[in-house]
């Protein structure tokens, strides 16, 4: 392709390039560009969430670059305060190295493992004295930090900011220094940090960084970012049809969004959303598991919901021992939506939108009393919603 094809591939679906032109100007180069994308592996699973930069990454790749992936085997002891309230609790290496072997197994899934240099940052900084630390300090204002939102709330609000968190920013800008990073790709959370790896690189006398920021994907609610605390994600190593099951919850009004950032394409209006929605859970299952799978997973919900035949399907199970005691229609429909689904509803949700409405039905009767007690056994189907039932055992 030429350097101008490529561009608008790799532009499409960001939320800020800085600059487009000088993203074209390296492209002209004709060599194979650094694309470096850190992460710091502060958890052992990814979900799809995280995937958008990691296909930004793939989307290098395909084109020849050099994908360079850092893992923060350093910075992760420490943790990235964008977009924190408060300080992250610290990690040990080990727990760090631990979650670093399963997460870059994951994101093998996107990229292509024999073309992708792995880096990690503690083979410098393990090397650097004291000294070398405050030199580098020296490089960064206190008001260029304090530039931060992040850092501008937090004092706003009477909250501490640890000072090893300061470093933060200056330890990622250092770490384009030693890759050589042509472009940097990262969340828009992330913009701050890879402007200090520009303002470096050009103390360094090195060509400075393309900044490449992706937006954060919105998770199934629609509205908060895609995270586990939320419960709202979908994590790539999730069971088939577990994964399929949560696609399917997507909003019409968010599909095309996650087409284009988790596919790289664009969603054909004339599809019916159904069918849209349908086609976007298969190619994703498809994409983390294998084309059986997803075809497999497919087939599952179509018996489960699109052919009503619940009896004859395989569901998520849940065990008797673990419903609480004294259980209404209400308890038991929180329960089954949070254990089986990860999805945890408000008392009122569960009431206005699946009890009442007739959602809820226990082997096809509808539990439309909140307060109803209910005592469901082996074999027996719960179905929350359209798109979610399990079975007791």
């Amino acid at each position: 392709m030429t350097p101008e094809e490529q561009l608008t591939i790799l532009t499409a679906g960001t939320a800020k390039v800085l600059s487009e032109k000088e993203l074209l100007e390296k492209l002209r180069l004709g060599r194979p560009l650094r694309i470096k994308l850190g992460v710091d592996p502060t958890a052992p699973d990814i979900h799809l969430g995280h995937t958008v930069a990691l296909e930004k990454l793939r989307q290098f790749q395909k084109l020849g670059h050099q994908a360079v992936l850092l893992i923060g085997d350093f910075t992760a002891t420490i943790g990235d305060p964008s977009g924190r309230s408060v300080t992250r609790p610290p990690l040990t290496r080990d727990d760090v190295l631990a979650n670093a072997a399963t997460y870059t197994e994951q994101a093998f899934k996107i990229l292509d493992r024999e073309q992708t240099e792995i880096v990690y940052n503690g083979d410098w900084f393990r090397k650097m004295s004291y000294e070398d630390i405050l030199r580098l300090n020296a490089r960064v204002t206190l008001q260029q930090m304090l530039q931060r939102e992040d850092f501008r709330t937090r004092i706003e609000k009477g909250q501490e900011i640890r000072l090893h968190e300061l470093q933060y920013p200056v330890m990622q800008g250092w770490d384009s220094v030693e890759i050589r990073a042509d472009v940097e790709i990262g969340g828009t959370d992330q913009l701050f940090n890879i402007l200090v790896g520009r303002d470096l690189q050009k103390e360094e006398g090195q060509p400075q960084q393309v900044v490449m920021v992706v937006p954060l994907l919105e998770g199934l609610d629609g509205v908060k970012k895609m995270s586990k605390s939320y419960g709202n994600y979908v994590g790539v190593n999730d069971a088939p049809q577990d994964m399929f099951g949560k696609l399917m919850s997507v909003s019409d009004e968010l599909m095309a969004r996650y087409y284009q950032l988790l596919l790289g394409e664009t969603l054909n209006p004339s599809i019916h959303p159904m069918e849209a929605k349908k086609s976007l859970a298969e190619k994703l299952t498809t994409r983390y598991h294998s084309a059986e799978a997803g075809s497999g997973a497919r087939a599952d919900w179509d018996t489960r919901f699109s052919k009503k035949d619940l009896a004859s399907a395989e569901l998520p199970e849940l065990p008797l021992s673990g419903l609480p005691t004294d259980l209404t229609v209400l308890t038991l429909a929180a329960h089954g939506f949070k254990e089986a689904f990860g999805v945890e509803k408000s008392n009122g949700e569960l009431r206005k939108q699946f009890i009442t409405s007739g959602s809820v039905q226990l082997n096809g009767d509808k539990l439309t009393d909140p307060a109803a007690p209910v005592s469901p056994q082996p074999g027996d189907v719960l179905k929350l919603s359209k798109k979610h039932a399990v079975r007791f055992v």
